[in-house]
């Protein structure tokens, strides 16, 4: 049984293909063509997906797409007539329905002309699953739980922002949900953009600022988020991006840029918190206080729902997705603040990870075929060989030496105070680097974290890194209560007596973005930090992703190269070669 799920026609589009429960390829258009964030039509991702597994459209059996318009089609409807305007309605309507619901039939007619194939029988295949569906399963059916509550969050989707299910076998029933414009990653949007941070993904900056703040603005937030006994409700008056704005091209990168840069918060709201901070100026300790603020009231509201989740479910298990579950730090809260005991959450839990939710959705809940633990890894995505990588460095001029096991070399060169570009293996699936495509560093180093920060990725000064740490070693440096954390979405404390011998990676309310790494699912780059382990006694490094500022995460070794070569980074590691940069 060959399915190929598709997340097309908005930011994080990709594409995944599940072989008989099990993912061969999952992939984001942005790695492969280079806009961050890419929307649209995932048509690259969808070919590499097909080339990995030595097949073509006709030999797909299902098309699975993370998108059915005729879900909540009525509340669409009554939606755009009550808020649209009366004089305008028909403009704006039209401009809606046709971008919100239309074009999402256009998944046939680009497959058939961009991918290849009869566009009758590539309809006949075409399955939808609905929005908040495909975020359940893609955390659910990827977690080691049999059965599980789930709580998926995120701006919105098939006009719902928040759903309550429960996985049990290879089912997932829906439970209750939450309706537009009621919508916490609008909420944590809009702020971030109140806050200066005018691009798509810039909430974890705000989540890295709100560490510097104290939440003393509580009473403000909770004027515009009421928690409900059915789970809350915001007043849009402090809003704007609930009421109509034309737009005539959903998955054009120019529209991304036009809809980033608009102010979706109310003169109501400026009247709480004042003007917008802009762009490149200072950051005051208000604008601490607000992002401090603004996180405390996210995690006020998840922990409410999850208590009414675990009323109505009970179970110790819980899977999270959708982009509101990228929140580490809130999640690292959660079995402190909730009666759950274990958290799952998937490496692309926003939606980028549509494409293998909806997959595995119609694979097991639609085909009822049985559960199984589906994801071991999140490498995912390109590789290439030795031979790819030669003709690369050759192509660049670049020195090089080859090594038959670069683990131990590499790690003198970390020990030594060197920054390094590591490129092995399959790509990560979702937007964190796990040891694939990292850039690497000593973590015992006070000044590391700055002059990463200002020198190779050229970001905030306030923004921590996380650290890679050997599975067996995490709860000496870590308060992980035992559980794993392998996809690096859990911020948890660093144990006081640890802290300052990893100060790099210490963030400065004590905390760190934990990745564990165990003895299966990266042989390569476990052995680096165990090497690592031998000549300082400390069993992590510094990790942070391989791209420059701006840019999606390195794919290719030409990627690689670029990055090397345009940043202050040491030693490229690519594949069996090391690449020393000349001084």
């Amino acid at each position: 049984m060959i399915i190929l799920g598709i997340s097309s026609y908005h930011p994080d589009a990709s594409a995944a293909l599940v072989v008989d429960g099990e993912i061969v390829s999952a992939i984001d258009e942005e790695r492969l063509n280079r806009i961050k964030h890419s929307p649209g039509f995932p048509e690259l991702a969808i070919k590499h997906c097909l080339e990995q597994a030595k097949i073509t459209l006709d030999d797909v059996d299902y098309i699975s797409v993370a998108n059915d318009f005729k879900v909540n089609l009525w509340r669409k409807f009554a939606f755009a007539v009550n808020t649209f305007p009366v004089k305008a309605w028909p403009r704006y309507f039209h401009n809606y329905m046709r971008q919100r619901i239309l074009r999402p039939l256009n998944v046939i007619d680009d497959l058939a002309e961009r991918v290849g194939g009869d566009p009758k029988k590539i309809a006949s295949k075409v399955k939808r699953v609905e929005h908040h569906n495909a975020h359940a399963a893609s955390s659910y059916y990827t977690s080691p739980f049999t059965k599980a509550s789930i709580l998926t969050m995120d701006g919105s989707g098939d006009f719902v922002t928040c759903a309550f299910s429960y996985g049990d076998g290879s089912s997932i029933r829906r439970l209750g949900q939450t309706y537009w414009p009621n919508s916490l990653g609008m909420l944590y949007f809009s702020v971030t953009q109140h806050l200066g941070f005018h691009e798509l993904g810039a909430e974890g900056k705000v989540m890295a600022l709100a560490s510097f703040g104290k939440p003393k603005y509580m009473d403000e937030f909770r004027q515009i988020v009421k928690l409900t006994p059915e789970g809350f409700k915001m007043d849009m008056d402090y809003f704007t991006f609930h009421l109509p704005v034309l737009i005539d091209n959903w998955g054009d990168p120019t529209t991304a840029s036009f809809f980033i840069y608009q102010d979706w918060l109310s003169k109501k709201f400026h009247s709480l918190f004042g003007p917008p901070r802009m762009p490149g100026s200072d950051y005051t300790q208000k604008h601490m206080d607000i992002a401090a603020s603004l996180q405390l009231m996210l995690e006020e509201t998840v922990f409410h729902l999850l208590k009414l989740l675990h009323n109505e479910t009970g179970g110790d298990d819980l899977c999270l997705s959708g982009g509101v579950a990228l929140n580490c730090v809130m999640n690292g809260k959660v079995t402190a603040n909730t009666p759950f005991k274990r958290v799952f959450v998937q490496p692309n839990a926003g939606d980028g990870g549509l494409s293998l939710g909806s997959a595995l959705h119609l694979y097991h809940h639609q085909l009822v075929m049985p559960k199984k633990h589906a994801i071991h890894s999140a490498a995912l995505g390109t590789e290439y060989s030795n031979k790819d990588v030669r003709s690369a460095l050759d192509s660049a001029n670049l020195k090089y030496v080859r090594h038959d096991d670069i683990t131990p070399h590499i790690a003198n060169h970390i020990a030594s105070g060197k920054v390094i570009g590591w490129f092995q293996g399959k790509m990560e699936f979702g937007p964190r680097a796990l040891g694939n495509r990292s850039i690497l560093a000593d973590p015992r180093r006070p000044d590391m974290k700055d002059f990463i920060n200002s020198r190779v990725k050229h970001r905030e000064h306030f923004r921590p890194f996380a650290p890679s740490v050997l599975e067996e070693d995490a709860k000496t440096f870590f308060n992980l209560n035992g559980f794993p954390s392998p996809y690096m979405l859990l911020a948890v404390d660093v144990r006081s007596e640890r802290a300052q011998q990893v100060p790099a990676i210490t963030h400065v309310d004590g905390t760190a973005r934990v990745q564990t790494v165990d003895k299966s699912a990266n042989p390569k780059y476990r052995r680096l930090i165990e090497e690592f382990k031998k000549i300082t006694g400390i069993p992590l490094l510094l990790n942070t992703s391989f791209n420059l500022k701006g840019e999606p995460v390195v794919s290719s070794p030409q990627d690689a190269i670029k990055s090397f070569l345009a940043t202050r980074i040491d030693v490229l590691a690519i594949e069996d070669f090391i690449v020393e940069k000349q001084q």
